[in-house]
């Protein structure tokens, strides 16, 4: 049984008692979870001040965070922005510890309205230690298997939930339609059919809704599962030259058929929130744009939870940030933004709206509307009946489970983009050989690995971050025994020569990066890679690994690799990229966006006039499992001495009732 704080049950005793009366025994309708959410909503709204409903906007960072604020603030939500945690490798027993110690500030607020915390978890619970972490989206983009992705939102939603948290900023539906882009590994492809497809991982974050579920009306469906949320509306994939927060320029048409299917998608599957982009389009900033906000997203998509501002999103709407803050904030609510992400300086916002309601420049019924869907998310959640966590789920926390699940995805993700040719294919390669190389910058180095938002915004180097399998160790674990396996991560020519290889590793691609640091518009292979893939495969047959967020400039190099995967950013899991290339399991996946053969012909996508790519949208050699191949060739040997023995066996039958006939006559 797990174990619970003394304080925190006391707590739960004392919300037992005055769960739905108020201080004089008056019945609360509100507090009644047997009433209908519409009226519960009503009914809190109506006895909530301006003060209140203002606090209930208001989102903050878990680093300006106390009970006083909490409660004298009416503080409606709490974050942690990346790489932001209790302390360092802080267990799900620490987070849940902290989470609720800003929840009882919540608590003994005037109404007891509980706060939501949330959390970036955008492959797994990316920013806790020793949590399992997936591939990157474009990584599960390349497997086109929306079951897949389901499950590792249900995975997430449990680990998530083991450390205290119901909300995570998750998923991304961005179409990138420009590598040169740094979220381009948050896609899950530039076709908006894929990204729709993807957004089933809504249903495993927060659960399928029943048949008779309302459309556009939130759901999350208990205790181990978590509200997502669909960002970042809307266009972000689409910006000029893939520059991060830049402008998106294109018609209507355009983006609706291309950067706005997946979000209708998202709301029909029942998605609690939604973020706004810091993009604009065609010049207007999406956090200040009224027609897509109000208009489309809550009108003509009939979304009913609530929109979320990105961090500090509403000081970007001017240029340079913060320079008329009052105007952004009005320009901000008036377009339909529910909750403002203000991290830090929350007394301004609260300070400004105030101003701005008590004047009639916004008016109260939009403010009403806001906080009815945040109310109306919370309550469909289950928050209000169960607001504190507890460490039932902790052993959940980089469970075996999860991380076979993991490795499922990692393999499933790669993309087998050469190999050999087909009288003489690379792969599988044998698991037995008096000697084989690994090298390259990636091979043993599970920061390179997970890529950015991994337990820093910006990711890490190196393997002390978190608990994973480098690429180095997979292979170690499975080859022969008697194979050597010897790492070098940068050998030079003399070395590889002399030690006579049976074949090589290598693993190279980019370094983490997370949003406007990830725009790149040389997409080069960091140094040395060019230089270890050159050297390397001129000595001995080799097979290249790819570990990137998105295509990279290859073409100078392909013809001398004898086989090329794109493995992407896989996560924890690296015995999921050897489980391919020692064909365990054979290759499957597709390429989610083109690879072009240099940047000058970005931006490219299939379709388009000028494509001429280094490997099309689409492409994937796929193999067979060494197991299946055996077993095919068997069944195949077998099927073919069938007829064999069948005709052996007729004739001496015939033979012997020849003979039998003669000795009658």
């Amino acid at each position: 049984m797990s174990k619970v704080p003394v304080r925190i049950v006391g707590i739960l005793l004392w919300m037992c008692c005055v769960w739905v009366c108020n201080g004089d025994g008056e019945y609360v309708l509100y507090k009644d979870p047997k009433q209908k959410v519409s009226d519960r909503v009503v009914d809190l709204l109506g006895r909530m001040t301006l003060e209140e409903k203002i606090g209930q906007m208001v989102q903050i960072d878990r680093s300006v965070a106390t009970v006083n604020i909490m409660r004298d603030y009416f503080i409606g939500s709490v974050l942690s922005g990346g790489g932001s945690a209790p302390l360092p490798e802080a267990t799900a027993q620490n987070w849940v510890d902290m989470i609720n110690e800003y929840q009882k500030g919540a608590l003994v607020s005037r109404l007891g309205i509980p706060m939501i915390y949330g959390i970036d978890a955008v492959h797994g619970h990316n920013n806790v230690y020793n949590a399992t972490i997936f591939p990157h989206n474009v990584g599960l983009g390349a497997t086109r298997d929306p079951d897949l992705v389901k499950r590792i939102g249900a995975a997430t939603a449990v680990e998530v939930r083991a450390t205290g948290i119901p909300y995570t900023f998750a998923p991304c539906i961005a179409v990138c339609r420009d590598p040169r882009w740094g979220r381009c590994y948050e896609s899950y492809g530039e076709d908006h059919k894929v990204v729709e497809n993807m957004t089933d991982i809504i249903l495993g974050l927060q659960g399928e809704p029943p048949s008779n579920h309302k459309h556009g009306v939130p759901f999350v469906g208990g205790k181990d599962k978590v509200a997502a949320c669909a960002k970042h509306y809307v266009g972000d994939g689409g910006t000029t030259k893939g520059i991060n927060e830049n402008n998106t320029v294109t018609d209507l048409h355009s983006l609706l058929s291309i950067h706005m299917p997946a979000y209708a998608d998202a709301i029909y599957k029942g998605v609690s929130t939604v973020m706004v982009s810091y993009s604009s389009w065609n010049g207007e900033k999406m956090h200040a744009n009224t027609k897509l906000i109000t208009g489309y997203l809550k009108g003509t998509l009939r979304f009913k939870g609530f929109v979320i501002s990105d961090w500090q999103g509403v000081d970007k709407i001017s240029s340079p940030p913060h320079s008329n803050y009052t105007a952004s904030v009005r320009a901000a609510i008036e377009a339909g933004i529910d909750m403002v992400m203000v991290p830090f300086n929350f007394t301004e916002f609260v300070n400004d709206l105030t101003s701005l309601v008590k004047n009639k420049v916004i008016p109260i019924t939009r403010i009403d509307d806001a906080v009815r869907r945040i109310l109306r998310v919370k309550f469909t959640m289950g928050l209000f009946e169960n607001p504190l966590a507890d460490y039932s789920l902790s052993n959940e926390l980089g469970s075996q489970a999860h991380r076979d699940l993991a490795r499922e995805a990692v393999r499933k993700s790669l993309v087998l983009l050469k190999n050999g040719n087909k009288t003489n294919p690379m792969l599988p390669l044998p698991r037995k050989a008096s000697k084989i190389l690994v090298t390259g910058t990636h091979a043993d180095n599970l920061g390179y690995q997970c890529g950015g938002w991994t337990i820093k915004w910006q990711g890490f180097s190196g393997n002390k971050d978190t608990r994973g399998t480098t690429i180095l160790d997979a292979v170690k674990s499975a080859v022969d025994k008697s194979t050597e396996v010897v790492f070098n991560e940068n050998p030079d020519a003399e070395f590889i020569k002399s030690n006579n290889f049976a074949y090589a590793i290598i693993a190279v691609g980019e370094p983490p990066y997370a949003e406007t640091v990830g725009d790149n518009e040389k997409l080069t292979m960091m140094d040395p890679g060019p230089a270890i893939v050159s050297s390397t495969c001129q000595a001995v047959k080799c097979v290249v690994v790819v570990v990137s967020g998105r295509p990279l400039v290859m073409e100078p190099y392909v013809d001398s690799i004898e086989a090329l995967v794109a493995a992407w950013l896989p996560g924890t899991e690296g015995q999921g990229v050897t489980d391919a290339l020692f064909g365990d399991h054979g290759f499957s996946g597709k390429l989610p966006v083109t690879w072009f053969r240099n940047t000058e012909q970005l931006p490219m996508n299939y379709g388009d006039s000028h494509y001429d790519p280094l490997f099309a949208y689409g492409s994937g050699l796929e193999t067979e499992s060494v197991a299946s191949t055996v077993a095919r060739s068997t069944s195949a040997s077998a099927a073919g001495t069938k007829p064999y023995l069948i005709t052996v066996l007729v004739s001496a039958t015939f033979c012997l009732f020849l003979l039998s006939c003669k000795r009658l006559e």
